[in-house]
């Protein structure tokens, strides 16, 4: 299927309305690259009753231009649940359109680029989770789902960052097992009587910022509001004035409104919050996730024409995997 990419005034026209809201974070000389393939893509993925599933670390002019559904794990595993689209695209990390189709195992499931990995889905593996359970039997997993689906399959449960702590404490237990996170399973070690028991998995990207990274924001700039993910190391989320997961930071700009907030997370978070709120100063700290950042649109307007890359999972891993991820959707 060839498919026309010049950025003529009818393209211009069609995506005028999308430019003009980021306009203060996509300079116009490079809208002229993006725009044919946002108009492409709208009009194909109508064409092919597809949604796309993008995150919120995307670039702007994916998370703005073409998805359909926004969000962090959680809720774009909750829109993949409820979609009655024919096909999926997810625009994020393999674990991702693998809980896609987890939850949707008759829909097809795609994504652009089967390399964009996680270090932290990629820390475990279900034979790892198998040996754990085989050391401390009878004691609930809590999988992070920032995980494959065969880790998903040795789980009782997943949970979000947003949701880890409501999830551990609804199994009514004093013990679990909660994978694969590190710090993000001693932030909710800190928010409960429940005894963790973690796997030394990290994200790249958030392990990378420092408590005296931020202590140094507080220095160059004058009234920072500082807010973190709790997959950063414990020194940072001290330094911060709130921890919460992607949706939580989001919101709490929302709510606040600060003159000034590093958000201290995949960088491409903070250009899309930026679109939403321009009277809010955002120092981007820019530390980005090199598997988020293999999706791009030309990636994204071939996956729709050739149907690539589908995402397969055995039927019984799927099926086990299915019964953690809604458990947590029924608690969630």
């Amino acid at each position: 299927m060839t498919i026309e990419l010049s950025y003529t005034p009818e393209v211009a026209r069609q995506t005028r309305p999308i430019y003009e809201r980021l306009r203060h974070v996509i300079p116009e000389a490079e809208w002229g690259v993006h725009a044919p393939y946002i108009a492409a893509i709208n009009e194909l993925k109508r064409e092919l009753n597809a949604v796309l599933l993008v995150h919120n670390y995307q670039t702007p002019e994916i998370f703005h231009g073409v998805a359909d559904y926004t969000g962090d794990s959680l809720g774009l595993a909750r829109e993949a649940a409820k979609t009655d689209a024919e096909m999926i695209v997810q625009c994020g990390v393999h674990f991702m359109a693998e809980t896609s189709k987890i939850l949707c195992p008759d829909k097809t499931v795609l994504i652009p680029d089967p390399r964009a990995g996680c270090s932290l889905a990629d820390s475990i593996t279900g034979a790892d989770v198998r040996r754990l359970k085989a050391q401390h039997p009878g004691v609930p997993v809590v999988t992070y789902v920032n995980t494959s689906a065969d880790v998903k399959a040795e789980s009782d449960i997943c949970c979000t960052s947003g949701n880890a702590v409501r999830i551990v404490e609804s199994l009514g237990v004093d013990r679990v097992i909660f994978l694969p996170d590190q710090y993000l399973g001693r932030y909710v070690a800190g928010q409960t009587d429940v005894e963790l028991l973690l796997w030394e998995g990290a994200c790249e990207v958030h392990e990378r910022f420092t408590g005296q990274e931020l202590r140094d924001y507080r220095k160059q700039f004058e009234h920072i509001s500082v807010i973190a993910h709790p997959e950063c190391p414990p020194d940072v989320l001290a330094e911060a004035d709130y921890v919460g997961s992607t949706k939580g930071m989001i919101d709490w700009v929302g709510d606040h409104h600060p003159d000034r907030v590093v958000m201290i997370t995949e960088c491409s978070m903070s250009d899309n919050v930026a679109v939403e709120h321009p009277e809010v100063e955002f120092v981007r700290p820019c530390n980005l996730c090199p598997h988020m950042k293999r999706i791009t649109l030309p990636r994204i307007l071939r996956s729709l024409q050739t149907r690539s890359h589908e995402i397969t999972i055995d039927p019984e891993v799927s099926q086990r995997a299915r019964k953690a991820v809604e458990a947590m959707l029924e608690v969630a």
